[in-house]
């Protein structure tokens, strides 16, 4: 038997590569001899970076950097086994965790820190950087992350403007010449699966901008800032990121890297995916084993359990993928048309939430050994 334990972490509970441990230990008990074929996965969202170290070989790196509210902060980022390949977590420099409900301000929030770990990366010799993004504190349009790479943003006396969101509609000048130029070299591909655009109804400050505590008049000068900053890049620099699907990811940082990078975008999952070559490892195995915290009916979009089906029956159109999670939701069964043939709840009875949390790899290890023995009754 040949096994592919692919899954993603359960949030607060177990990093992607703890839960593949766990998988294997619970299938071991049953099937000792079989192959294993280890593969840590992620979506471009939290834990993305672990995850592709992890399943290439790769190292951690960290660097000083800004957080959102320009304090001084350390923050990682990864170099692939194949060293010329960084992996960036936006929110590792520039997330919500840094902020709380009494320092929340989407209008001086900004992606400078970010911007500060891709110059890490280009400085280790990154030739190809798959940024993650989500999870942000900010609403600036990746202003601030362009900034840490070179670019001005003046005003109309030529001064710089503050950063934040709430300063763009200070903007009169984008001044290009001081960008790193070794951005002309680098392969950006931008990890989401957010198609919001920049503005609008649907856009960044719209949707996203209420949880980083924005009310209904900064939403508004938000959206109006944005699109205000989008036009001068339009006028400027000669891109059109206003409407693009996936500019409003991170408050805007996709329109950034869009308009000042020649960065694409890509499904988060699908990267992963082709990075640590899962439709090649899953060859010739029986089962795949996947999951993650919580899976419902939009684990069809773009999740990691989906990802993985699809990528593992490419590589072995006969596989079987079961999905484990800790939560099981709404609307299973339709994933199961969709390459998912079963979904398993790890949780053995009702128990408080830190149980469950602090009990989960031995939850998930005996769910993966009860999945085994019926296996082994066919």
């Amino acid at each position: 038997m040949k096994f592919v334990i692919a899954p993603d972490s359960f949030k607060n509970c177990m990093t992607a590569r703890e839960a593949a441990e766990a998988i294997r230990a619970g299938l071991a008990r049953v099937f000792p001899d079989a192959e294993y074929e280890m593969i840590p996965m992620a979506d471009g969202g939290e834990g993305t970076v672990r995850s592709l170290v992890d399943a290439t070989g790769g190292t951690l790196r960290r660097a000083d950097v800004l957080d959102p509210l320009q304090r001084p902060t350390r923050a990682a980022y990864g170099i692939l086994g194949d060293g010329s390949t960084a992996v960036i977590e936006m929110s590792a420099a520039s997330g919500i965790q840094f902020v709380d409900d009494t320092t929340k301000n989407p209008l001086a929030a900004t992606t400078y820190g970010t911007g500060q770990l891709i110059r890490a990366a280009l400085d280790d010799g990154a030739r190809r950087i798959i940024l993650g993004v989500g999870g942000s504190a900010t609403n600036d349009g990746g202003a601030g992350m362009a900034e840490a790479l070179g670019v001005r943003f003046l005003d109309a006396d030529g001064n710089p403007i503050p950063r934040g969101g709430g300063f763009l509609d200070r903007l009169a000048r984008i001044d290009v010449t001081g960008i790193d130029p070794r951005l002309d070299e680098t392969d950006i591909v931008i990890a989401s699966d957010v198609t919001n655009p920049l503005v609008g109804p649907t856009g960044a400050s719209a949707v996203f901008g209420p949880q980083k505590g924005a009310t209904p008049g900064m939403v508004k000068r938000l959206d109006a800032n944005l699109a205000y900053y989008a036009a001068v890049i339009a006028d400027q620099v000669g891109r059109d990121v206003a409407h693009t699907p996936g500019a409003g990811g991170a408050g805007g940082l996709g329109a950034g890297l869009l308009a000042f990078t020649d960065a694409t975008m890509r499904s988060g999952v699908a990267i992963v995916s082709e990075t640590v070559r899962l439709a090649a490892r899953a060859a010739g195995a029986d089962y795949c084993f996947t999951g993650e915290g919580g899976i419902d009916f939009q684990t069809q979009y773009g999740k990691t359990p989906m990802g993985v089906a699809q990528a593992v029956r490419r590589g072995e159109p006969g596989i079987r993928v079961i999905a484990f999670a800790g939560y099981v939701g709404e609307g299973i069964d339709q994933l199961y048309g969709l390459g998912i043939d079963a979904v398993f709840g790890i949780v053995p009875g009702a128990m408080p939430l830190a149980q469950a949390l602090d009990e989960g790899p031995g939850n998930l290890a005996r769910a993966a050994e009860n999945v085994a023995r019926l296996i082994a009754l066919k």
